[in-house]
């Protein structure tokens, strides 16, 4: 990629302008969150999005559309679901999508406010709402009709067993080993985080199999994805107030090991919960299988500010997804390393001249040594009583009660193998080849590289 390539694009297609990004899916202008739907379907990658078309904060829910055929060239298709019924006329919220019979299902949490907030009808006037789950069916995955293949699936819970009416949602569905299909729900009760199961032979009836809840699990669960790894069960979830420190961010995301019985539904948890990304920006990770059969997982990276000056003409956007990460059990532990679609983008390389002024993205490697510190652009790096440290306070200026210090857990050693990757808001470090990660949005990296780097290359023109 030439100096100072931007890693966005647009292309005109038959008189239609049609957006791309490279590595990271960004807001194709204003809102985005959550991972929706991410799916392999039909030779391509799908994933939807958490999208507010009007501004760069969050408000009515729609799912917008990307699709990729190798996780890093991605397409905006546009708006794909949008509040069209009673049940969902306040939000299409977070969910997933499964294949049935060549058709692409996707489920998602329907939100009707109690009552509108007449100052903002982006609000529920004093928080208050419902959630149902419903279902949309699309036989291509190209197209979504939101006026006649919409169903409300499970309705507004009637009773506490049935789960919270407000608070019960983000639906993650999978095809089980019996051929029918499995659904998870977040939810809570008496302010202790639950999962609510769901059995079902063909994906559109469905029926209560369980319940189960832990303070493990915060104050309520959202974004539960439950998969079977290498015979090993694994729960990945953001359990929300757990880390309420007086902090942005207070809610994180977490994974556990578990005993989960596919059959009935039993479940209980295997061990702690353990961060998915250490730095504590990233929330709402899903996942899903890639066209080799990998396990491969992308999250939303949380911006407390929108970017102004997207080159490529888009509106001021806010919110972007992470790189994929492949998960992989090791040595008892998950880790993500990054998805090898990403390195084998970063071939040309860099040495010799300025990386992070003439070239980004840019991927460093090296070992980090007890004693060092390494300076990235103005984000700083160190080993401190055996763990991984950074300080991006240069690189993040003027945004009181966000975290501008990190550190991993204790790594055993007093030196560690870090793979970075460098865009222009996104710092990613994959220590020891993903045993942790910690990601970080930033604004204003510098030119500045600092460190003793093995490798430094960016993307092939």
């Amino acid at each position: 990629m030439a100096a100072g390539a931007r890693v966005f694009w647009c292309i005109r297609k038959e008189g239609t302008v049609l957006l791309h990004d490279f590595l990271h899916l960004k807001a194709p202008g204003h809102w985005i969150n959550d991972p929706n739907g991410f799916i392999y379907y039909k030779g391509r990658y799908h994933l939807f999005y958490q999208h507010f078309p009007y501004l760069p904060r969050w408000g009515t829910m729609h799912w917008g559309h990307a699709v990729s055929d190798d996780l890093v060239h991605w397409e905006h298709r546009g708006i794909a679901l949008y509040p069209s019924k009673a049940y969902d006329r306040n939000g299409v919220f977070s969910g997933s999508a499964v294949e049935v019979d060549g058709a692409l299902y996707l489920y998602y949490t329907a939100i009707r406010y109690d009552e509108e907030n007449p100052d903002n009808i982006h609000r529920a006037l004093d928080n208050r709402f419902k959630a149902s789950q419903a279902l949309v069916i699309s036989p291509d995955g190209v197209t979504f009709d939101n006026l006649d293949a919409k169903r409300q699936v499970l309705p507004v819970p009637a009773a506490p067993e049935a789960g919270d009416p407000q608070n019960t949602r983000d639906p993650k569905v999978w095809r089980a080993a019996d051929g029918g299909f499995r659904m998870v729900l977040g939810s809570t009760r008496e302010g202790v985080g639950q999962l609510l199961f769901y059995r079902s032979a063909d994906g559109l009836t469905w029926t209560c199999a369980g319940r189960f809840g832990d303070p493990a699990l915060g104050t309520t669960l959202e974004c539960p994805d439950l998969f079977c790894l290498d015979g090993r069960w694994v729960l990945l979830g953001s359990p929300m107030g757990i880390t309420a420190d007086g902090l942005q961010y207070p809610d994180q995301s977490t994974w556990m090991p578990v005993d989960f019985d596919e059959t009935t539904c039993r479940f209980a948890l295997q061990g702690a919960p353990t961060m998915v990304d250490w730095g504590l920006d990233l929330y709402a990770p899903q996942t899903t299988l890639d066209e080799a059969g990998r396990r491969v997982l992308i999250g939303w990276m949380r911006m407390p500010r929108p970017v102004e000056d997207a080159p490529d003409g888009r509106a001021p956007w806010r919110g972007m997804m992470s790189l994929p990460r492949l998960v992989e059990w090791r040595e008892g532990h998950l880790c993500f390393p990054v998805h090898p679609h990403v390195t084998a983008c970063f071939t040309q390389p860099a040495e010799g001249l300025a990386p992070l002024a003439e070239h980004k993205p840019v991927r460093l490697q090296g070992t980090l040594r007890s004693g060092q510190t390494w300076n990235v652009g103005g984000y700083r790096l160190w080993m401190e009583d055996g763990r991984l440290c950074i300080d991006r306070s240069a690189v993040f200026d003027g945004l009181p009660g966000y975290r501008l210090t990190a550190r991993t857990p204790v790594v055993g050693q007093d030196a560690c193998d870090l793979d970075i990757f460098v865009t222009d808001h996104l710092m990613e470090i994959f220590l020891d080849s993903g045993r942790y990660v910690l990601s970080h949005v930033v604004f204003g990296l510098d030119g500045t590289l600092e460190g003793d780097f093995n490798t430094v290359t960016t993307v092939r023109a």
